[in-house]
């Protein structure tokens, strides 16, 4: 005989499937953390694919996945136009009160700028407040407009995965994300839709996320663990034409009463001690000149100069470390490349970097600048990461977000903002190896 039952549903196993997660809620799994990663890779006819990994979201929505309609060469394009501005509108910045009008004897001629750049001559920024707003809302419009080419097109396919992405960037805050990206753009620097946003600081990706360059490839290092140690062995790699620059000095005497520290004013001295099987370093700190080498070839070299007259570049890095493949060795600093451009991987898409370089040999992560940066605002920088970073109680990644906040409401200066991570979101330091 038929008999009709009373049913209590206490447990809905499926409904992450079917009903989109509340904002906010964290994944206690995670720590608290949520993590996105952006595959964007080269395809075929001359194509890019982009793929996003979600961890918060429900196994079934975690992946998903489209095909470019822009190439790689307008992307390229559109980072070097981003970074090209950046450095016109806040680095070479022109006070037009500063101008000359006429020409007396010796003075400089009619139009002719006298004094300085007003926005690197110092770290703060407060005073010019009105003036910075302006270039910031006008930047973070540009770094949009690098996202926006990148995501645009018709296929639904795409157009679907782009209304992902960017709710997903606009909506949420503090995720950490790793674009692990056959191109090197300047992440930090893009940004969301100002629109969406009550304060145009807020829009870029690096002021609203932990953000890193992945590395495509895996080091090929057998790591060797080292003795627990009381105190963090860092280097100096200097030129010292710079010791009076800004905090320079300073910067130095943070690492002496800090850590075990040595100090590197010659190219060789620094190849000798790459040459080494045992470069026990938890970080490498370069304060020195960096600069793009045009030799005539569709892809410009970056080196970096130390005291000396020799250059620094990957391919004698490489070569240093070479004969140690294959066998076990230990060299996993975090490296601060505070030298002009180190953050840059370069205008090609195909270029060996000096930071990918020092990657590939087993660096735990490289930061350094994506434009020619103020050297005061530089050492400033420097400080605040290093005296961070040194206390190991954040990761580099932390750090990174924290800077920017921090330099924007003390000092109303976006600078902090060029500053890339070429791996190194999860960096620590770490004393018991």
């Amino acid at each position: 005989m038929a008999q009709e039952l009373t049913v209590e549903i206490v447990r809905n196993p499926s409904s992450g499937y079917t009903v989109p997660p509340p904002r906010g809620e964290r994944d206690p799994a995670a720590g608290g953390h949520r993590d996105l990663r952006i595959l964007l890779r080269h395809a075929e006819r001359d194509g890019l694919t982009v793929t996003a990994f979600a961890s918060w979201l429900p196994p079934r929505e975690q992946w998903r996945g489209a095909r470019l309609e822009t190439t790689p060469q307008t992307l390229v394009s559109k980072a070097g136009t981003l970074r090209f501005e950046w450095k016109r509108l806040v680095v070479d910045h022109i006070d037009d009160s500063r101008l000359v009008v006429d020409h007396i004897d010796d003075s400089p001629g009619p139009g002719m700028r006298i004094g300085g750049r007003p926005l690197s001559e110092q770290t703060d920024l407060t005073g010019h407040s009105a003036l910075v707003e302006t270039l910031v809302k006008n930047l973070a419009e540009e770094g949009f407009d690098v996202l926006d080419v990148m995501l645009d097109g018709n296929d639904p396919g795409l157009r679907s995965f782009r209304a992902f992405l960017l709710d997903t960037l606009a909506q949420e805050e503090n995720l950490r994300i790793s674009f692990d990206s056959d191109l090197p753009l300047p992440w930090p620097m893009l940004a969301v839709d100002p629109s969406r946003c009550a304060d145009p600081w807020d829009a870029f990706l690096g002021h609203r996320h932990q953000v890193e360059q992945a590395s495509p490839a895996y080091s090929w290092v057998e790591q060797m663990a080292l003795e627990p140690r009381r105190r963090a062995v860092t280097s100096l790699n200097t030129d010292t034409t710079l010791d009076r620059v800004g905090r320079a000095s300073d910067v130095r005497d943070l690492l002496d009463s800090r850590s075990h520290l040595t100090v590197r004013t010659r190219a060789e001295d620094l190849l000798d001690a790459l040459n080494n099987e045992v470069l026990p370093e938890d970080l490498m700190y370069f304060w020195c000149h960096g600069t793009f080498m045009d030799e005539g070839t569709p892809d410009r070299r970056l080196v970096i100069k130390l005291s000396d007259a020799d250059l620094i570049d990957s391919a004698k890095v490489r070569r240093r470390r070479r004969p140690l493949r294959g066998r076990p060795q230990r060299f996993k600093p975090f490296v601060l490349l505070n030298a002009c451009h180190t953050g840059q991987a370069a205008t090609g898409t195909h270029v060996d970097h000096l930071g990918a370089a020092l990657i590939d040999l087993g660096a735990d992560g490289v930061l350094g600048p994506q434009i020619e940066i103020p050297q005061v605002f530089a050492s400033e920088y420097a400080y605040s990461f290093l005296e961070m970073y040194l206390t190991g109680l954040h990761t580099a990644g932390e750090i990174s977000q924290i800077l920017v906040r921090a330099f924007a409401t003390k000092f109303r200066n976006p600078l902090a903002l060029t500053y890339s991570l070429h791996c190194g979101l999860h960096s620590r330091l770490d004393l018991a190896s």
